[in-house]
């Protein structure tokens, strides 16, 4: 019986590269001149250093248009309060990844509620899908990346026929 996982996760090189970008827009921008300000990525952790807050203001909407621009949902970043470091102020940037069990569910109250002929079951931070067709499958699946009340990037890993 075909079936895939439903996993929620960011591509790293995308992520890297989103941050690159987001770099380099900082660069040429003409307010950013003469300001220690940078973006870096670590464990899917994004740090922003500035001067002061209206500019880590000015750089999460860069950060997030960055985000966008590779294809990575800007919803699944979570950010921190600002902290004051001697001179300058950080925010940390944190990207979900996993389905929880709500988003879980909701994954598969979505794939019941299309009249799909399929199977979804929750596993820890996964929704298996299963069904007898593989269109059935790619169904789901086309559904799935088109459904904007799911804030999460989605990935479809282990499709076995």
């Amino acid at each position: 019986m075909p079936s895939f996982d439903v996993v929620s996760e960011v591509d790293k090189h995308e992520a890297q590269n989103a941050v690159d970008q987001a770099n380099r827009e900082l660069s040429t921008r003409f307010d950013f001149r003469g300001v220690s300000a940078s973006f870096e990525l670590k464990d899917f952790v994004v740090t922003m250093i500035a001067d002061n807050n209206t500019q880590l203001d000015q750089m999460k909407s860069m950060l997030i248009s960055a985000m966008i621009k590779r294809s990575i949902k800007a919803n699944c970043l979570e950010f921190s309060d600002p902290q004051g470091t001697g001179k300058q102020v950080k925010i940390l940037a944190t990207m979900r990844q996993g389905i929880d069990k709500d988003l879980g569910r909701k994954i598969a109250k979505l794939i019941k509620d299309s009249k799909i002929k399929v199977q979804a079951s929750i596993q820890g931070d996964t929704v298996r899908v299963q069904g007898k067709k593989r269109d059935d499958l790619q169904q789901v699946m086309a559904m799935l990346r088109g459904e904007e009340s799911i804030d999460m990037p989605l990935a479809f890993k282990n499709f076995k026929d």
